[in-house]
């Protein structure tokens, strides 16, 4: 079974490894369908398999069988079918997000490592959601679950139409959008958290649309001034750390 065959299908998608696992367990807005355990892992699931609902079948299989199934070595030795049962959209998510809040904005992401990153970032720095718009990557690829160490299964999320549309609706709830960009005119050090923040962030190299900056505040993450620019999940990061609650503001 090719994971293509079945992420996106139904909300469905593949958890891999122990982390991803206990968060998936977790977390109600997620179900588990089905698990599948190398025998020399078996022993050390006791807890979690205590967890999974009694109609979940755990198929226990030598490494040969699971590498067959999976196409390539499994290291981690741990795979499970997971249904996404919390399906808001991203007008659903910015209703339920408190008065006082931060959301992170995706525009055209398509590197899975940088999506599972961003996740991670979010997580580490408290964001109540992460807004996706349609032309970047799922989240809930196997490879971006396990990037984000199991992140994409615990912050909120919606993927669904343009950025425009996104930005518009948070706009709308009173967020102010704060544009991360190279060519930003403000530092990022000297911005001022708004009590509703959203953090806009594009795609490596095409960077976010040209309609979108004309018409929103922009800023930058002061560097050096010989190189062209930080990878999006490692500016994520940075801008998170500065608008997180955690930044004393």
């Amino acid at each position: 079974m090719r994971e293509r065959d079945i992420v996106g299908r139904e909300g469905r998608f593949i958890a891999e490894g122990k982390v991803v696992l206990n968060v998936l367990l977790a977390n109600p807005a997620f179900a588990l369908e089905s698990l599948l355990v190398l025998e020399n892992r078996l022993a050390g699931l006791t807890g979690q398999i205590k967890l999974c609902p009694a109609d979940v079948p755990v198929y226990c299989v030598a490494r040969d069988v699971m590498d067959t199934i999976a196409g390539f070595p499994m290291h981690r030795g741990i795979l499970a079918v997971g249904r996404r049962n919390d399906r808001r959209s991203s007008e659903e998510l910015i209703l339920a997000m408190p008065d006082k809040a931060l959301a992170v904005v995706l525009c055209g992401i398509s590197n899975h490592d940088n999506m599972g990153s961003i996740f991670r970032n979010a997580a580490a720095f408290e964001a109540d959601a992460v807004l996706i718009d349609e032309t970047s990557c799922d989240p809930l690829y196997r490879k971006a679950i396990r990037v984000s160490v199991g992140a994409a299964l615990k912050v909120p999320f919606a993927r669904e139409g343009s950025i425009e549309v996104i930005v518009t609706r948070l706009q709308s709830a009173g967020f102010e959008i704060f544009a991360l960009t190279p060519s930003g005119m403000t530092s990022i050090h000297d911005a001022k958290p708004a009590r509703r923040t959203a953090l806009l962030l594009g795609t490596e190299g095409e960077g976010l649309p040209k309609s979108l900056l004309e018409n929103l505040q922009t800023f930058k993450i002061p560097m050096s001034a010989n190189f062209d620019s930080l990878n999006v999940a490692t500016a994520s990061g940075i801008a998170l750390s500065r608008f997180s609650r955690f930044s004393g503001f």
